[in-house]
């Protein structure tokens, strides 16, 4: 009764958590909380299982807290999400290993439901792992960040393991031959997790790793079944239910189904791209000629009372947040009122922008999502984009069979003026140029974000 208790009260704190990191401003508390509440949990498994007299248990323990702590230092912020899918695979990893340590202890006459859950344990964690790495170097450009095919379709590779690890899943329970089948299964289910990690185009990155994340939760929680483990039943079950409420929230920012994110279902990139409008015409800034435009993006500066700035992934890539922030606070010097529109999906995992611009010290409250900035963009006198292109992308709502159509997007568009600071004019992860530039009342600047975004601050005087 003592156990269920406990582990009542450990995983009430970790609701208590999330329910304060709701908020950017007890988000902080609560990541100390869980933080807190995590360190409880494993001195009472320690205690729990007598491992509190075992040295290289202690070892290990330091030996990896103090790795994560070295890792958190040499991070930067833009690898966070590389950094959080290496996590969720070792989570994914963490509980496979212990499903296979548990269940080698089982009794022959061990009730199926153990051998079960053990078996279901190894396979999620194993998918979990794999998909998580393939997922870090594709973010980290280790490998292709474009969609993968496997073969023509990608479904007879994926039903064919499917098939394989459901026969080697019913083989280990009606034979009991065990060991033997937990290596097939482990084999079987890593394939497919990198089959899966393949075929998702970085594009669809930021739902890839709110899934993982949830698997990580999902193969803990079976773990907990399979060696009969209260708290590690629930507090995956968090974790899961948690990371699949976030993906959810992703496919709805996308417009996209999870079945087709997973399935890598785009559409080809040079039909997009012939379907495209033709080459922008609105006026441009090379970095060499930024001279002979000063009076003309001074005065669109200088004449605007409210502006909104619309970050994305290429900022992270600039590491030009810092430059954003001193472009904030000269606009902000100029009695001009400034907001900060974020799109779900603006970085590579959900927040990601968010991060970076409380890591400069931008006030959480300068910072609006995409349902709550929308109507604010025809009342705004100029918008500046950094570094963002899929997600203010108007061909979202007219461009049919691309891999945008439909998707929410920032309507910059419906702002007086529109300045752009991308690297390019090259389209982003979908292939599908961005209608945006070529609208008479947009100036792009092309160049790195970390260049050119003080060009704008230097209008302002």
């Amino acid at each position: 009764m003592s156990v269920i208790i406990i582990s009542a009260i450990i995983i009430v704190g970790f609701i208590v958590q999330i329910r304060l990191m709701q908020s950017p401003k007890t988000a902080l508390l609560g990541n100390r909380i869980g933080a807190i509440f995590m360190a409880v949990a494993v001195l009472y498994t320690i205690i729990a299982y007598g491992g509190i007299g075992n040295p290289s248990l202690w070892l290990w323990l330091i030996v990896g807290g103090a790795a994560g702590v070295w890792l958190g230092q040499i991070v930067k912020m833009i690898q966070m999400p590389q950094m959080v899918g290496v996590l969720n695979g070792f989570g994914g990893a963490a509980s496979a290993l212990v499903a296979v340590a548990g269940s080698v202890q089982y009794p022959e006459n061990a009730v199926w439901y153990l051998w079960l859950t053990a078996s279901l344990a190894l396979a999620v964690g194993m998918l979990t792992f794999t998909g998580s790495l393939v997922a870090a170097m594709k973010l980290q450009g280790m490998i292709s960040g474009r969609p993968v095919r496997v073969d023509k379709n990608g479904q007879s590779q994926k039903g064919l393991l499917i098939a394989g690890a459901a026969v080697i899943l019913f083989s280990i329970i009606f034979t009991g031959v065990f060991n033997l089948w937990l290596v097939l299964l482990a084999i079987v289910s890593g394939i497919y997790g990198v089959i899966m990690a393949l075929r998702v185009g970085g594009a669809d990155m930021p739902v890839v790793i709110s899934l993982l994340n949830s698997f990580s939760g999902i193969a803990a929680s079976i773990t907990g079944f399979a060696v009969e483990d209260p708290l590690l039943v629930g507090v995956g079950a968090i974790v899961g239910v948690s990371g699949l409420i976030l993906t959810r929230i992703m496919c709805k920012a996308m417009n996209r189904s999870l079945s087709a994110v997973l399935t890598g279902i785009t559409t080809v990139m040079a039909q997009a791209r012939q379907e495209s409008p033709v080459r922008p015409q609105s006026p441009s800034i090379d970095l060499p000629k930024v001279a002979e435009n000063k009076t003309g993006l001074s005065a669109v500066v200088g004449n605007a009372r409210r502006v909104i700035i619309v970050p994305g992934y290429g900022m992270a890539v600039a590491q030009a947040q810092d430059k954003v922030k001193e472009l904030i606070d000269k606009l902000e010097q100029s009695g001009k009122e400034v907001k900060i529109g974020i799109h779900p999906v603006a970085g590579r995992m959900p927040g990601h922008m968010n991060v970076l611009l409380a890591e400069v010290g931008i006030d959480y409250d300068k910072l609006y999502d995409m349902e709550t900035i929308n109507p604010e963009f025809e009342k705004t006198d100029l918008t500046i984009v950094v570094g963002a292109c899929d997600v203010v992308n108007p061909s979202a709502n007219t461009a049919e069979d691309t891999p945008i159509y439909g998707m929410p997007i920032l309507e910059v568009d419906k702002s007086r003026h529109i300045i752009v600071c991308n690297l390019d004019e090259k389209p982003g992860y979908s292939g599908v140029e961005n209608s945006l530039y070529s609208m008479e009342n947009v100036t792009t600047i092309w160049g790195n974000a970390s260049e050119t975004v003080p060009i704008i601050t230097r209008a302002c005087n």
